[in-house]
């Protein structure tokens, strides 16, 4: 699976971006995907996974706490892509975001640096 990850840009705090990522293959509906992000100087993080659906229907989805109620993750199989929509945008949120794909949600949840597929990075910068 390769991941091609986009929508990243200068926002002010308060606004909003929905960053993309478009997965190669045909077996995206059955990989979990995730975000990650990594700001200046601090370690890469998690920031939200979906869950794959046999019927490609019912997903879970899960938040680090710091995006809980502002992001929200997404996914579109028919066109292979993942999004994450980012709302009341803060300074701290700056960092270079990351799409990611796994068979198990769980290695995305709980990341230890063990990911079956990076996407590159996209810049998100917040200003004040």
């Amino acid at each position: 699976v390769q991941l091609q990850a986009s929508g990243g840009g200068l926002v002010q705090a308060g606004g909003s971006l929905r960053l993309s990522c478009t997965a190669s293959g045909r077996t995206f509906s059955t990989y979990a995907m995730g975000w990650f992000r990594q700001a200046p100087g601090k370690e890469r993080e998690f920031v939200g996974a979906i869950s794959w659906s046999v019927a490609s229907t019912y997903y879970s989805t899960y938040y680090a706490d710091s995006v809980k109620g502002r992001f929200i993750i997404s996914r579109d199989n028919a066109k292979n892509t993942v999004y994450l929509q980012m709302n009341s945008l803060k300074p701290e949120d700056t960092a270079v975001y990351y799409c990611a794909a796994d068979k198990l949600v769980n290695r995305l949840r709980y990341y230890t640096g063990n990911i079956e597929f990076w996407g590159q990075g996209t810049l998100v910068t917040v200003s004040s």
